[in-house]
């Protein structure tokens, strides 16, 4: 009793932070159909390996005062209830929300069921035994990121409107070859500005300036690039580009 007494008193630092667990989300401006002079939808994949994203990647387990991105959107999921994740339905790739998960689907892939390959102590035989394995943060690697660019004629300014997030995983077959990444699924940006922006990122220059992932976001503090814009076709640009010429298509639509 006595030493547990003695560490609910310790104090890890010298002052108690309480500038972003009480900070409030800032409302967009508000924007009419009527000023809206030119909007496209945009679709861009940010990896986290790049070191300017690594605030969203690192600590890979959680510490005291910060999580990563994904362990933040993961508690949110299953312990807050406090976000919905929606579906890729039938074909994996519909991105509009339409389909919301059930909190038994969302512990099912944030916890797939997997096959452990074991030994019996006695016979000494190796049998499959299936149990789950909750998917690691470190195994996020991308997010997909949709979103609105807007020109508003009444302000004349432009504005980029997140609409929704995706974490990524890299899938591998059994002898350790990439298959290529799958997309988990999809989070109504709107409403995770509540949570992200309660939850402290990493910031290089000052501990005592520490942002938000909600200011990450707006601040547009992250590297990424286009994979799609709005088009006639509905199709990405790895559908008609690969590799530099996919890159030089990626910038022609930013610029």
């Amino acid at each position: 009793m006595q030493a547990s007494a003695q560490v609910s008193n310790v104090l890890d630092g010298a002052y108690v932070k309480e500038s972003n667990i009480t900070k409030r989300v800032v409302p967009y401006p508000a924007l009419r159909e009527a000023d809206v002079m030119y909007t496209k939808r945009i679709w861009q994949e940010m990896d986290l390996r790049e070191k300017i994203n690594h605030p969203y990647y690192y600590p890979v387990q959680p510490i005291a005062d910060r999580k990563n991105l994904f362990d933040v959107l993961r508690t949110a999921l299953l312990f807050d209830g406090s976000l919905v994740a929606y579906g890729g339905g039938p074909t994996g790739e519909d991105d509009e929300f339409r389909y919301p998960l059930s909190q038994e689907e969302i512990n099912e892939i944030l916890n797939p069921t997997v096959t452990f390959n074991k030994r019996n102590s006695e016979t000494n035989e190796r049998y499959d035994s299936l149990g789950t394995m909750a998917i690691e943060s470190q195994a996020v690697t991308k997010y997909l990121i949709k979103e609105d660019w807007i020109w508003d004629r009444q302000r004349g300014e432009r504005y980029v409107r997140i609409i929704g997030i995706a974490p990524r995983i890299e899938e591998f077959d059994e002898d350790g070859i990439s298959k290529g990444f799958k997309t988990l699924f999809w989070l109504y940006y709107p409403e995770c500005r509540y949570v992200l922006a309660n939850a402290d990122a990493f910031n290089p220059m000052n501990d005592a300036q520490r942002r938000t992932y909600e200011d990450l976001f707006q601040k547009r503090f992250f590297s990424s690039f286009i994979i799609k814009e709005s088009n006639v076709y509905d199709r990405k640009i790895s559908s008609y580009a690969k590799g530099l010429d996919a890159l030089a298509e990626s910038e022609r639509i930013k610029e």
